[in-house]
C-alpha cells in the first residue's frame, strides 16, 4: 500500500504489569510493516476522555479499544466508541473493548439506557455483559466464524484458534435484539457464546472477545489487524 501513514488511537488504561498496550502496538507494527505502511500510535487513557471527546478524536484515522477493564472512566470509553461508530472510523474492540462496544450499541442504538457491565456493576438490572459460564483466562480456544461474515473473509477460513483473557461476555439474551439492530454475531466459541461481533452498516466495526494482538507475529501479522489498518488507510485517503 505504498508509504501510507495512518494514525491509530488506542483507548484504554495502561497496566504496565500486563503490557497490553505494547502488545497492541507491536501487532500494529507487524501489520504495517507487511503492508508497507507507517502507523502512528497514540494512547488515549479513558481518564482523559471527559470533555470535548469528539475534538480529541477527530484527527485519528482509526480507533482501537483495548483489554483490561474495568476502565477508570467507562463513560469516556463509550463516548470514543460511539464516535468511531457514528463517524465511520475503523474500530476494533478487543476483550474489554468488545464488551464496551456491545454496551454502547445497546444504549445508543437499542435505546437501553441502563445497559451495563456485570463486572463493573454487579447489581445491574440490565447486564448486557454478564459472567461467562466458563471463564477463558490465558486460554487458547476455537472460534467458529459465520461463513457470510466480513470477519471470515478477512481470515480466509471459518474456524480459528485465538487467545483469551476474560471472565465476561455478551449476555445471550441480547444477541437477537442486537442482531436486529445491526450488530451481528460473526463468530462463536465452542459453547455457542458470542466471540466476534461486526456492524454491517459500518466500513469496519468489529469486536472480539479474544485478543488478536496476542497471536500476531512479525512474520505472520494477524489478519484482523491487517484488515483494520487497510480500512484506516482508506479512511485517511477519503478524509484528505
Amino acid at each position: 500500500m505504498g508509504d501510507a501513514l495512518v494514525r491509530a488511537g488506542i483507548i484504554g488504561d495502561d497496566h504496565p504489569e500486563i503490557k497490553g498496550h505494547e502488545t497492541i502496538a507491536q501487532a500494529l507494527r507487524h501489520a504495517a510493516s507487511a503492508l508497507e505502511m507507517r502507523v502512528e500510535i497514540q494512547w488515549l487513557p479513558t481518564s482523559e476522555l471527559v470533555d470535548d471527546v469528539d475534538q480529541q478524536l477527530t484527527g485519528f484515522d482509526a480507533l482501537w479499544c483495548g483489554p483490561h477493564g474495568p476502565y477508570s472512566n467507562s463513560d469516556g470509553a463509550l463516548r470514543a466508541i460511539r464516535f468511531a461508530r457514528e463517524r465511520k472510523r475503523p474500530f476494533l474492540g478487543t476483550c474489554a473493548g468488545f464488551q464496551h462496544a456491545v454496551i454502547e450499541y445497546a444504549r445508543t442504538v437499542l435505546g437501553l439506557a441502563d445497559a451495563d457491565h456485570a463486572e463493573a456493576n454487579p447489581s445491574a438490572q440490565r447486564a448486557i455483559v454478564a459472567a461467562l459460564s466458563e471463564p477463558r483466562v490465558e486460554r487458547t480456544a476455537a472460534v467458529i466464524l459465520d461463513p457470510a461474515s466480513r470477519v471470515a473473509d478477512f481470515y480466509k477460513r471459518t474456524e480459528v484458534a485465538e487467545r483469551y483473557r476474560c471472565h465476561f461476555g455478551l449476555n445471550p439474551e441480547y444477541v437477537t435484539p442486537l442482531h436486529r439492530a445491526g450488530l451481528r454475531v460473526a463468530g462463536v466459541a465452542e459453547d455457542g457464546s458470542a466471540a466476534v461481533v461486526e456492524c454491517a452498516e459500518h466500513p469496519f466495526f468489529i469486536g472480539t472477545l479474544f485478543m488478536p494482538e496476542r497471536t500476531s507475529r512479525s512474520a505472520a501479522p494477524h489478519p484482523l489487524v491487517s484488515a483494520y489498518l487497510k480500512a484506516a488507510a482508506v479512511t485517511r485517503e477519503m478524509r484528505s
